[in-house]
C-alpha cells in the first residue's frame, strides 16, 4: 500500500501556525520580565554610575622651624666617685655610724674601731718623746759650761766635741719621737672612720662587735656620689665630628631618657670623648655629667642618651604621621586646591619628637595626610576640617596634624 502525500496548503498551514505560538511566548517572556524586574523596553541604556564619597582625613601643613639634631646612643649611669669604707687599722667595730641608704656628707661618722690600743701606744710615745726632751735639755745645759770653760782650760777639747755629739745624738732622738708620735696619732685617727664624699651609703657589710683587719680588704660600706652623677655612653664612630664640632663651639647637652624613650630622666653636659675608638664595634665612648637633683639617675641602671648636636633653624618639617614608604622610596600624599590628592616624592632627614625634617620635595604651606594613606591614591578626593572648622583650607596651622 502506498502513502498518500500532504498537499502544500495544509503544510504551509501548519508552519504559520508555530510561528504564532512561538511569537505568543516570546510575548509572554517579556510581559513577565516586565513586571517582574521592572524593565522598561523603552529604555536600553545603563544608568551613570554614582560619584565615590570623598575619604575623610586628618591633614597638617609643611612649615618652618628650628629642629634640634640628636645624636642617640645606649648608656649606662655610674656614681660619680665611689668609695668602699674599709678599715685602715686592726681592731673590733664598736659603732656603727650611718644607717643603710642614708644620705651622708663628706666627713660624717661611718664607723668607730676600738680606740683604746692606739691611744696607748699614743701616749707612750708622748711619754718618749718628753722623756728625750729632758735628757736633750740638760745635755745643752752641760754644752753650754763645756764651751765656757774651754777657753780658759777647765775642759779638755774631747770632753767637750763628746757633749756636742750627745746633744745632737739626743736631738735627733726628739725628732725620732716626734715622729712616733705623729704615726700613732695616724693610727689613733684611723679607729675613727669617716665618709670621704658626700653621698649615698648602700647595705651595710659588717656589723658592730666583729674584728676587723686591714690586710683582708673587707668593706664596711660602699658610698656612691650621686649628685652629681655621670652617664657612659657610646657613639658610632661616623658621629665623632659632629660631637667634636659641637664641643669646640661650647657645652653640648645630654639628655637621658628611659628606655622607651618615652621618659627624660635628667639633663645634663657632655664632659668627655674617650681618646680612642673601639675598633671592635666601631664605636666612641662619651661621658656627661648630671645634677640628678631629684635622683632619677641611679648606678648601674641603663638608659638611651641623646646628645644635642646641633639646631637647624627655619628647617621644613611635615608630622612624621605623613610619611609614607614604597618602592620608589619615602612619599607624601599632598592636598591639592582642588581637594584631591597627589602622591609627591620627597627626601628627608632627622626624625625629632614626632616632626620629620624634608629636605627636598614640598614647599612650606602645602597640606599633607596624616591618616587613611592607605585609603588613598593620586587624585583621590578628601575631605578634612581645617583649624575652627568651616570651610575646607588649604591654609592651616604650621605642622600640627588636624
Amino acid at each position: 500500500m502506498s502513502k498518500t502525500p500532504i498537499p502544500l496548503r495544509n503544510a504551509v498551514s501548519k508552519l504559520g501556525h508555530a510561528r504564532i505560538v512561538l511569537a505568543g511566548l516570546g510575548t509572554v517572556s517579556v510581559l513577565a520580565l516586565v513586571v517582574a524586574g521592572g524593565f522598561d523596553p523603552k529604555s536600553s541604556t545603563a544608568a551613570p554610575p554614582r560619584t565615590p564619597s570623598a575619604i575623610q582625613v586628618n591633614t597638617a601643613v609643611a612649615a618652618e622651624s628650628d629642629v634640634p639634631v640628636y645624636l642617640g646612643g645606649l648608656g649606662t649611669v655610674q656614681a660619680f666617685y665611689t668609695a668602699t669604707i674599709a678599715p685602715r687599722v686592726d681592731g673590733q667595730l664598736i659603732k656603727v655610724g650611718f644607717k643603710e641608704g642614708q644620705m651622708v656628707k663628706q666627713g660624717d661618722l661611718l664607723a668607730q674601731i676600738d680606740p683604746r690600743p692606739y691611744q696607748a701606744t699614743y701616749d707612750q710615745a708622748v711619754a718618749t718623746k718628753d722623756k728625750d726632751a729632758a735628757n736633750l735639755a740638760n745635755a745643752q745645759r752641760d754644752l753650754e759650761r763645756y764651751v765656757t770653760l774651754a777657753p780658759q782650760n777647765f775642759t779638755s777639747k774631747q770632753v767637750l766635741d763628746t757633749q756636742k755629739a750627745l746633744v745632737a745624738q739626743l736631738t735627733a732622738q726628739v725628732k725620732a719621737d716626734q715622729a712616733s708620735i705623729d704615726s700613732a696619732k695616724t693610727q689613733l685617727d684611723y679607729t675613727t672612720i669617716s665618709s670621704p664624699i658626700p653621698g649615698r651609703t648602700g647595705i651595710r657589710l659588717v656589723d658592730p662587735g666583729n674584728n676587723l683587719l686591714a690586710a683582708s680588704n673587707t668593706g664596711i660600706v660602699v658610698v656612691t656620689q650621686m649628685q652629681p652623677i655621670s652617664l657612659i655612653f657610646t657613639l658610632p664612630e661616623e658621629d665623632l665630628g659632629d660631637v667634636a664640632d659641637g664641643m669646640k663651639n661650647g657645652t653640648l647637652a645630654v639628655q637621658a631618657m628611659s628606655r622607651d624613650d618615652k621618659t627624660v630622666l635628667g639633663t645634663g653636659s657632655l664632659t668627655l670623648i674617650d681618646n680612642e675608638i673601639d675598633q671592635t664595634t666601631g664605636t666612641i665612648k662619651l661621658k656627661a655629667s648630671f645634677p640628678n637633683e631629684d635622683s632619677k639617675l641611679w648606678p648601674g641602671q641603663f638608659v638611651n642618651a641623646k646628645v644635642l648636636a646641633q639646631t637647624k633653624h627655619n628647617a621644613l618639617t611635615v608630622p612624621s604621621a605623613a610619611i609614607q614608604r614604597g618602592p620608589s622610596g619615602v612619599f607624601v600624599y599632598v592636598v591639592k586646591p582642588d581637594e584631591t590628592v597627589e602622591m609627591r616624592q620627597i627626601q628627608v632627614g632627622e626624625d625629632v619628637d614626632g616632626k620629620t625634617l624634608v629636605t627636598a620635595g614640598l614647599q612650606a604651606g602645602e597640606r599633607v595626610t596624616t591618616s587613611n594613606e592607605y585609603r588613598l591614591q593620586p587624585g583621590t578626593k578628601v575631605s578634612y576640617t581645617p583649624p575652627g572648622g568651616g570651610q575646607k583650607s588649604a591654609d592651616a596651622g604650621a605642622g600640627a596634624a588636624q
